[in-house]
């Protein structure tokens, strides 16, 4: 059975960095894409980040490049979301993914309940 669990999510205010965590089990983490994305009340679910097996590839949207910054552990099944800068407008449960078509769809093949981030400004 895998498993995809988030933490490291809270309250912080604006100009404020949070770093989230997300480890896995129950599947080959070193060969899968991994994703971060992020739903505010009343949107949408977008995609924020995304890695690929080796690390040697990263994607962000446009909003977050420069302030935000994905790696993996695959060592530790474990990928992170450093969140530097943050904005008001960040505010949002954040979700892990894994198995990410990141050059298609960024479709996921499993999810993680997700952690709430929430910026004051």
């Amino acid at each position: 059975q895998v498993q995809v669990v988030e933490s490291g999510g809270g309250l912080v205010q604006a100009g404020d960095s949070l770093k989230l965590s997300c480890t896995t089990s129950g599947l080959a983490f070193g060969r899968v894409q991994m994703g971060w994305f992020r739903q505010a009340p009343g949107l949408e679910r977008e995609f924020v980040a995304g890695i690929g097996w080796s690390g040697g590839f990263t994607d962000y949207r446009d909003s977050v490049k420069g302030r935000f910054a994905i790696s993996r552990d695959n060592a530790k099944n474990t990928v992170y979301l450093v969140m530097n800068n943050l904005k008001p407008e960040d505010t949002a449960t954040y979700y892990c993914a894994a198995g990410v078509d990141l050059w298609g769809t960024r479709r996921a093949d499993y999810w993680g309940k997700g952690t709430l981030v929430t910026v004051s400004s």
